[in-house]
């Protein structure tokens, strides 16, 4: 049986670090459900659009998944941190102990300030944002990709793929990631 995955974005969302992640989610067979904060096509900040599974409103709170990614984007982290019920699926999600992931503005605005679940707990971002990240209680790591327990978080769009293949070890395991790793010539 598949892991099952959430991906949350709005528009806004940084391009490399959704797109990454779902496409090598799925490559190691991970089932994405895509979500967005409207119902219909979702712009990214460079112009990618993605037509997601569900709205946000269409997403079952009672459902959990083995995992959670938000993408980056200050405008995409920014609306997902307002938003009510984007911060019950994190809680839910963080208190089943699944995984719980963030890459560039969205560990800072979703998962510090947003959620409030970083205190004191290693994480990396945006480096523009690494203040919000210390002034909610996260242990700054400086890393292109930290793993602190169930929370997975990635600095920016360099990281998108170093994040997404983190995704598959903690999901599938790390023989998979090392294998698209030796495929695609990255070094982990």
């Amino acid at each position: 049986m598949s892991k099952k995955v959430l991906v949350v974005l709005a528009e806004g969302f940084e391009d490399m670090e959704a797109v990454a992640p779902i496409d090598i989610l799925n490559r190691a067979g991970v089932e994405v459900t895509i979500a967005s904060l409207v119902k219909g096509p979702t712009k990214g900040a460079y112009g990618t659009t993605i037509v997601p599974h569900k709205s946000i409103d269409e997403i079952d709170l009672d459902f959990i998944y083995d995992g959670i990614v938000f993408p980056g984007g200050r405008v995409n982290a920014q609306a997902l941190s307002k938003h009510p019920k984007v911060m019950m699926l994190v809680h839910r999600h963080h208190s089943a102990h699944k995984m719980v992931s963030a890459i560039c503005a969205a560990p800072s605005h979703v998962l510090g300030e947003g959620a409030k679940i970083l205190k004191g707990k290693r994480s990396s971002g945006d480096p523009t944002f690494n203040d919000m990240l210390a002034a909610s209680g996260a242990i700054v790591s400086g890393e292109i990709v930290t793993v602190d327990d169930n929370i997975i978080t990635g600095m920016g769009p360099g990281a998108a793929i170093p994040f997404a293949l983190q995704l598959v070890e903690y999901l599938v395991d790390k023989q998979t990631a090392d294998q698209y790793a030796e495929k695609w010539l990255i070094s982990r």
